[in-house]
């Protein structure tokens, strides 16, 4: 085989002989992994965790469609398409509006890297993991980070966020709509205006709510949103959803120093979705195929309309309450009005291992249902109705297999 291949590299040229030489002189270290020749396996699972859900048909036949480039006209369309169903769901007129390549994790980045400078005041809600989150990447950033802690289930109230506006007098303060760690759903009302008098932006994360829970961007004077494809658009992971007040724009137009990431830095993402008056210029390469996952994922929430998925996921997780009370189950959130209506926490029952119960969903039933996650970890078992999973029938088939989990599971008596 050499004698051949050195024979034919002599007629096909230098080029060739030195590719010859190099494939002679070099043996090959790494086999053919064996899984890889095998099928793809994946399990058909029922995801009612706080997400990742189960994706909606439609959304799974965008999936596979071909691919376009994406600096074509038609990609274009489908971008400012996406802009206006975000402007939907947010409910803003808000020309910054886009979705960023990268899950709900980089919006949240996206808008502390473009906000924030160094030595800025920041004050966070931490009520969370996603609080603690946001303080971790503000204190990365250089800002002089100021954390309202509560313990997991707890919320702000406006006083309490008025007193620490008047003491650290913040450029930037950042609240959780949708604490999915906890089940708890911060009211929004007035903290805009109540932020605008202390010249500070509100920023919110709505990642687990996006949906499920009313929110009105610009009534609310919201400044920064955000969210994620993968919960109630019932979209594969890997986009998220952001957009800027004209106050939050200018405060990235007019910054000091250049953002830390040149990946999200909002100036050149603006141009690339075509948020400005100028010829769109390359960024990067965006995924294609997710974002038209992510297209019919917001035209399907368009056709349903807002205010009847909020009303549904309302009734389907207070059903989903009554069924889990009726198991025995407490309530983690003890005020209604403070439940998250798409991931629903009760307390780890007396006597269990909540990762026995989970697994035993799983290996029992195909059922994803999760533990807490940071400060909430071993405290809750976390049950998400997201988007298309937020059915009564859906609910009959997680609360028939906790049952079972319950009657089955080991149980410490002491």
């Amino acid at each position: 085989m050499l004698r051949t291949l050195t024979s034919a590299s002599v007629a096909l040229g230098p080029r060739v002989a030195g590719w010859v030489r190099t494939m002679a002189s070099h043996q090959m270290l790494v086999a053919p992994p064996e899984a890889l020749l095998k099928p793809l396996s994946v399990p058909n699972r029922l995801l009612l965790g706080p997400g990742p859900s189960n994706l909606a048909p439609r959304v799974l036949a965008a999936g596979g469609l071909q691919m376009i480039g994406h600096m074509h006209q038609e990609m274009y369309k489908i971008m400012d398409e996406i802009k206006q169903g975000i402007q939907y769901v947010f409910q803003t007129r808000n020309r910054l509006t886009l979705a960023i390549s990268g899950s709900g994790h980089s919006g949240l980045e996206a808008a502390l890297f473009n906000t924030l400078e160094p030595g800025d005041s920041f004050l966070v809600g931490v009520n969370g993991i996603w609080g603690q989150r946001a303080a971790e990447i503000g204190e990365r950033i250089g800002a002089r980070t100021h954390q309202m802690v509560k313990e997991p289930g707890g919320h702000y109230t406006k006083q309490e966020v008025e007193e620490c506006l008047a003491q650290h007098k913040p450029a930037l303060l950042f609240l959780t709509q949708g604490e999915s760690s906890s089940g708890v759903l911060q009211p929004l009302d007035g903290f805009g205006d109540l932020c605008h008098r202390y010249q500070c932006l509100l920023l919110v994360d709505c990642v687990a709510s996006l949906g499920g829970a009313p929110i009105h961007m610009d009534q609310q004077g919201i400044d920064i949103l955000y969210s994620g494809s993968q919960k109630v658009l019932n979209s594969p992971p890997g986009t998220a959803l952001i957009s800027f007040s004209d106050k939050a724009k200018n405060k990235i137009y007019t910054r000091k120093t250049k953002p830390y990431s040149f990946y999200l830095d909002m100036t050149w993402l603006a141009n690339y979705w075509g948020c400005d008056d100028k010829p769109r210029m390359y960024h990067h390469t965006i995924p294609v195929i997710s974002l038209f996952s992510l297209r019919e994922s917001l035209a399907l929430i368009a056709e349903e309309g807002l205010e009847n998925s909020w009303r549904r996921h309302r009734e389907m997780t207070t059903y989903l309450q009554g069924r889990l009370q009726g198991l025995g189950l407490q309530l983690f959130v003890k005020d209604p009005a403070l439940r998250l209506p798409t991931v629903t926490t009760v307390s780890v029952p007396a006597g269990y291992d909540w990762r026995d119960i989970v697994k035993y969903l799983v290996d029992h039933f195909s059922i994803e249902i999760t533990g807490g996650l940071g400060p909430s970890m071993g405290k809750v078992l976390r049950i998400g109705l997201l988007g298309c999973n937020a059915t009564r029938e859906n609910v009959d088939r997680v609360t028939e297999a906790l049952r079972e989990a319950l009657q089955r599971c080991p149980k410490n008596k002491l």
